[in-house]
């Protein structure tokens, strides 16, 4: 290995992104983000739940589980099981409870020495303290998760990335693939003209040099998509909010009037992330 190429370690929390927004989650579309501009993968771990009570009474559920686990393993994963506890209440309830935070964030620490890079797929603001002792040990730490990111993680974070914002991170249903004229995509608006009643939405079309933001540049990953407020299905108070980076759309490219220029169109709100 060169003595310039980053080493990236990857900490999945499996649950937490399962139950916000994450779920079919593509694990080698995931490698190759956290590996972009050339970096190693030295750790790949993958930190989810698995109910041994429930697998010896439900075939179908062992057996998927297994498949699931042998599919992140066949992308390069270290999958990390949590048995899943079984408690009755006062009241008589029986309860589960599995969770993986603490066996992640001392993975994260242990493993950080040998670490430039470390990506958190999580959105979970317990794993706060552990960003900033990553950070204070030299790491650089990029947090991506979907819906209900704590807002206290992203601003720890040293780059927050959305997931939805990532081409072909999610299953995507519709044709063409993600880039493409008439496909689907999602990105955030950077400009908009509230007394005319149109902005310009920016999404990505690969991963590499990320920090080319502009669209003009040359090697950008970014492309620039023009809407009109009559192309979106929004209320007037998510409108008066625009330009704004925390609101993430998914929308239509359609041809634009102006040559190699995109309009969007079938315009929606996917999530928003609290400014508080």
């Amino acid at each position: 290995m060169g003595g310039s190429r980053l080493r990236v370690g990857v900490y999945v929390d499996v649950e937490n992104i399962s139950r916000t927004g994450g779920r079919g989650l593509r694990f080698d579309t995931l490698r190759a983000f956290a590996c972009r501009e050339g970096a190693d993968a030295l750790r790949l771990n993958a930190y989810l739940a698995f109910d041994e009570e429930r697998a010896q009474r439900d075939p179908d559920y062992r057996n998927r589980s297994l498949r699931y686990h042998f599919a992140l393993r066949s992308f390069g994963f270290k999958v990390i099981e949590k048995a899943v506890q079984w408690y009755t209440t006062e009241d008589g309830t029986r309860v589960s409870k599995a969770n993986s935070d603490l066996d992640l964030a001392v993975d994260m620490l242990l493993q950080s020495a040998k670490l430039d890079r470390v990506l958190l797929v999580s959105g979970d603001g317990d794993f706060v303290q552990v960003v900033r002792a990553l950070q204070n040990l030299g790491c650089r730490v990029e947090v991506l998760a979907f819906q209900n990111v704590s807002h206290r993680l992203r601003c720890e974070a040293d780059v927050f990335v959305s997931g939805y914002v990532i081409p072909g991170l999610l299953p995507q249903q519709d044709e063409p693939p993600w880039g493409e004229l008439n496909s689907r995509v999602r990105g955030t608006c950077h400009h908009y003209n509230h007394e005319r009643g149109f902005g310009f939405l920016r999404y990505l079309v690969n991963v590499d040099n990320l920090d080319l933001t502009d669209p003009r540049e040359a090697g950008s990953p970014y492309r620039t998509a023009f809407f009109h407020r009559t192309a979106c299905q929004l209320p007037n108070a998510d409108v008066d909010l625009l330009p704004n980076h925390d609101m993430i759309f998914e929308f239509t490219l359609s041809p634009g009037k102006q040559q190699g220029m995109m309009t969007a169109q079938d315009v929606t709100l996917v999530t928003r992330y609290p400014a508080l």
